[in-house]
């Protein structure tokens, strides 16, 4: 796992219209990236970018934005690990909260930020433009309140 900058932005679109059919723009990742209003932890298979997860850090506010692992490496252990690092980074870094939305019909995810302690908190009806999906809300509390 290794945090990705802005020379990784063209991996990371391929990675993201290989998972999404609605996906991030280039200008999003390029623009975020450049600000510092989220950072991109990625996971390689030799050369090839596989997984990766964007998320933001704000004051003590951990939000999870994307996690994506391309189709053919799915169910290997590379969500699990990008989410590992990001979460020791969070913590390590004072985070309090984090915070993510998923869609409601994405089990093997829903599985795993629960696995890892994030809590369901709310709903967002009808949230995804894709898929018109209602979005279930997470939260995860580092301090163990």
């Amino acid at each position: 796992m290794e945090l990705l900058g802005m020379d990784s932005i063209h991996e990371v679109m391929e990675l993201e219209k290989a998972c999404f059919e609605y996906h991030w723009t280039e200008e999003q990742f390029r623009l975020g990236l450049e600000r510092g209003a989220f950072f991109i932890f990625g996971a390689h298979e030799g050369e090839r970018l596989v997984g990766y997860l964007a998320f933001s850090m704000i004051v003590d506010e951990m939000e999870i934005l994307n996690l994506a692992v391309h189709p053919d490496f799915r169910r290997k252990g590379i969500a699990r690990e990008l989410l590992a690092a990001v979460m020791r980074m969070c913590g390590e870094r004072g985070m309090k909260s984090g915070f993510l939305d998923v869609k409601e019909s994405n089990a093997p995810a829903i599985a795993l930020y629960e696995k890892f302690g994030f809590r369901r908190n709310g709903v967002r009806k009808r949230y995804y433009p894709d898929t018109k999906e209602d979005a279930l809300l997470y939260r995860y509390d580092f301090t163990g309140e």
